[in-house]
């Protein structure tokens, strides 16, 4: 007797047909819906400074009193809804500057040249940008920057 029983061979047949056609349907059945429903991104927010010709280098690191530094801040919205941001800019932890309102779509981009002018002479000044979501008072990201800053002669 065989492992089938009384299965005739066109039995066998017709049930792993069955089996295959179900197989093949349920498989584009699945493939539609990832198709149709593609898995969210891993949001985030991307914030960065750049030096004054657009490059990550030639940062200011020397000011005199008075002067001002310059650099380019940048913030792209990866977060798949559109925010309002705020960037704060201290210098040993006093607000020296701020920019109050960038409300980015998602995948939009922001980029400006910023300045802050340090009010004392001192070296190794830490130049902090902070970006905050509005309404939020805790930083989402922060960078920074160190300056020595000599008195004017």
């Amino acid at each position: 007797m065989s492992l089938f029983g009384k299965l005739s061979h066109g039995s066998i047949s017709r049930t792993l047909t069955k089996v295959l056609v179900l197989i093949v349907v349920a498989t584009i059945g699945l493939l539609g819906y990832v198709l149709t429903n593609p898995a969210k991104s891993d949001s985030f927010t991307e914030f960065y400074i750049l030096g004054p010709g657009g490059m990550a280098v030639n940062y200011p690191k020397e000011l005199t009193l008075g002067d001002e530094g310059k650099v380019i801040v940048g913030v792209v919205n990866r977060e798949n809804r559109q925010i309002s941001y705020r960037i704060e800019i201290t210098i040993d932890g006093t607000l020296n500057s701020q920019i109050p309102s960038i409300v980015l779509a998602d995948k939009e981009k922001w980029e400006k040249e910023v300045v802050f002018k340090p009010v004392n002479a001192g070296n190794n000044q830490k130049v902090l940008f902070l970006l905050f979501e509005e309404g939020s008072s805790s930083p989402k990201e922060e960078l920074f920057l160190w300056v020595s800053v000599k008195q004017r002669q």
